[in-house]
């Protein structure tokens, strides 16, 4: 997560004892054990266009409020009549489907504070059945497209992918791992304060770990989605090239839950590690730092777990061949730059930016700069959307991209994941301007994707119309997952993840480009 410090008193406190805390008021615990106040049922699309999540009181329950209307952005062209609908696309980004009973990971580096602190979420153990409610939500929302926008899943691993590949093409899953039950480090008999148990701790879900890791039926996603690489799902806690090291510690049996003792950072690395957080909430920090913590931790006291050969940690060309072929899309070649259209007036360019070396960061590589004008050109007459993980913005290399966007005059927006943050920002320019749109992840707080409808204006000028949808869960484990991640004193909430109001359902003007 992001290298900001923890506001007020909850900066000192374990994230079990920031929850007791949080839920300490008699009513509050109440409400908050179930999730949600009774008197009021969500959107069943979860489209907060018609209803939203809220905590009025401020004490940490969230309530269903009103719905939240667009609100029109005049920043690039003045307010037009929004006409024809040219297309509808879903963009569901920073899913972080994980196996959270994993040796690989490394939850003990949340005692190191930021920017560690997304080694360990209360929510963790859910993330399938949040993936399984948006995959519901899509459906309601009929898009014509999907856009995946990266870290689809949290840690390189085999049995990551293929859950969240299983999850997307509906049916049947599995989200165990290393056989039947759940062994990690939110077990009841673990003492260890740092970590939230469901079946103990406040706000308390008994047996909600040993449910998630149940099989149960997904939802195919029945539109055709389009993946985006994201640096999580290639590298190591997103960060650090799989290696002979970290492919031994994923297969075997030895998890480490506690710090050891003799474990320390030098403060230039933390320095690097926080400045490399700083546009990457769960990128942890530069590859020398995770390298040095794992060759350091790698002979510490551990727990025995259950070893499972499908923990294996991927090579890239594997995952790229696995997304292409289950999406049917991806483009081809070793990088996943490519494009597509949806209807006839609306193409999509895709930029993969993830370091293959090591590093959360984007990078323009290559040739990507002469591929993308190229693929602007040929686009003729349609609107350009730009789809990225990383943000153009924060990239090494983004500059020349931009400025290459900066001079067609039918770019309507970029949009990008990565920050866990719904940000939209203007980007004026001598050919018209577009629109910069960041989304949300769906595994810290709100736990929400974004539609983005594009349509006509009289004149020959366009309205894309964006609002935020609420994952539907069939169940309690979904409506739990949001629960943990808004008490979560590290995550989304306190660092207002969810965006401002102008961040969210908006509706955002471009003018008809000049000689049209």
């Amino acid at each position: 997560m992001s290298s900001e410090r923890d506001p007020g008193a909850e900066a000192s406190l374990t994230r079990r004892e920031a929850l007791v805390k949080i839920t300490s008021g008699g009513t509050a615990l109440l409400l908050a054990s179930c999730g949600m106040s009774p008197r009021r049922a969500p959107a069943a699309n979860g489209s907060t266009l018609l209803s939203s999540y809220v905590d009025p009181g401020g004490v940490g329950v969230l309530e269903i409020g009103d719905g939240i209307p667009l609100l029109d952005r005049q920043e690039l062209a003045p307010r037009a009549l929004p006409g024809v609908v040219l297309c509808t696309i879903a963009h569901l980004t920073d899913v972080h489907v994980l196996d959270e009973q994993s040796p690989a990971r490394v939850p003990f580096l949340r005692r190191l504070g930021a920017p560690f602190n997304s080694t360990f979420r209360p929510q963790e153990a859910f993330t399938a059945h949040v993936l399984a409610g948006a995959v519901r939500a899509i459906g309601r929302l009929a898009p014509n497209a999907v856009i995946q926008g990266g870290d689809l899943i949290d840690n390189a691993q085999g049995n990551e992918l293929e859950l969240a590949l299983e999850l997307l093409r509906g049916g049947p899953v599995d989200p165990a791992s290393g056989g039947r039950g759940y062994v990690g480090v939110q077990v009841a008999s673990n003492p260890d304060p740092l970590y939230y148990r469901p079946d103990l701790d406040a706000p308390r879900h008994p047996g909600i770990l040993a449910a998630s890791t149940r099989r149960f039926t997904s939802t195919p996603l029945s539109v055709p989605w389009h993946p985006v690489l994201g640096d999580h799902d290639i590298l190591v806690q997103g960060v650090l090239a799989p290696s002979k090291i970290t492919r031994e510690i994923a297969l075997g049996t030895r998890a480490i839950w506690d710090l050891p003792a003799h474990l320390r950072i030098p403060g230039e690395l933390t320095d690097a590690a926080i400045t490399a957080a700083s546009s990457s909430p769960d990128g942890l920090a530069a590859p020398a730092v995770v390298g040095q913590l794992i060759q350091a931790a790698s002979k510490a006291p551990a727990v025995t777990v259950p070893a499972d050969p499908a923990r294996r940690e991927l090579d890239v060309a594997e995952v790229l061949a696995r997304l292409r072929a289950t999406s049917g899309s991806g483009g081809a070649g070793e990088r996943m730059d490519y494009s597509f259209d949806v209807g006839s007036n609306v193409r999509v360019i895709v930029l993969d930016l993830v370091r293959r070396e090591g590093g959360s960061g984007g990078l323009v590589h290559g040739e990507q700069r002469r591929w993308l004008a190229h693929e602007l050109a040929r686009a003729g007459r349609r609107w350009r959307l730009l789809a990225s993980h990383q943000p153009l913005t924060s990239s090494e290399g983004g500059e020349a991209l931009l400025a290459l966007l900066d001079r067609d005059p039918r770019v309507l927006a970029a949009i990008w994941g990565h920050t866990h943050r719904n940000r939209i920002i203007p980007r004026p320019t001598r050919a018209g301007g577009y629109w910069l749109i960041a989304t949300c992840s769906l595994i810290d707080y709100p736990q929400e994707l974004r539609a983005l409808r594009v349509r006509e204006t009289a004149g020959g000028g366009a309205a894309l119309e964006t609002w935020m949808i609420d994952h539907v869960p069939d169940g309690e484990i979904g409506d739990v997952s949001r629960e943990l991640s808004y008490l979560d004193s590290q995550g989304g909430r306190p660092q207002a993840f969810q965006g401002g109001r102008l961040d969210r359902n908006v509706r955002l003007f471009k003018a008809a480009p000049s000689g049209d």
